[in-house]
């Protein structure tokens, strides 16, 4: 069974840092594409940053220059580094894994369990 799990969240000050990190475990065959979602209350899920397993990404208008998102295919973890957090930031980052499984080789859709980022104006 695929998990992801999702750490780094906290509180911080406006024009601070936060990196989350979440690493896939279980049994599969490939990662291909892994992200960040974010979710505010009263808001809809919405694309943070992607990336795939050419190291090609892609970020949401409103963190470009800002955030920045990595992986380390070796330990199955993606990165989001946050720098210059707005408190419009705030919200739960959710991270999400498009995985290819062994045999038959399926692609599944993953999801972490969410980890609260609070950026304090």
């Amino acid at each position: 069974q695929v998990q992801l799990v999702g750490s780094g969240g906290g509180l911080v000050q406006a024009g601070g840092s936060l990196r989350l990190s979440c690493a896939a475990s279980g049994r599969f065959f490939s990662i291909n594409a892994m992200g960040w979602y974010r979710q505010a209350p009263g808001k809809q899920r919405e694309l943070v940053a992607a990336i795939n397993s050419g190291g090609r990404t892609n970020y949401a208008d409103s963190v470009k220059g800002r955030f920045t998102i990595s992986r380390d295919n070796a330990k199955n973890t993606v990165y989001l580094q946050m720098n210059s957090l707005k408190s419009e930031d705030t919200a739960v980052y959710i991270c999400n894994a498009q995985i290819t499984a062994t045999m038959p080789q399926n692609k599944y859709e993953y999801w972490g369990q969410g980890t609260q980022v609070t950026v304090s104006s």
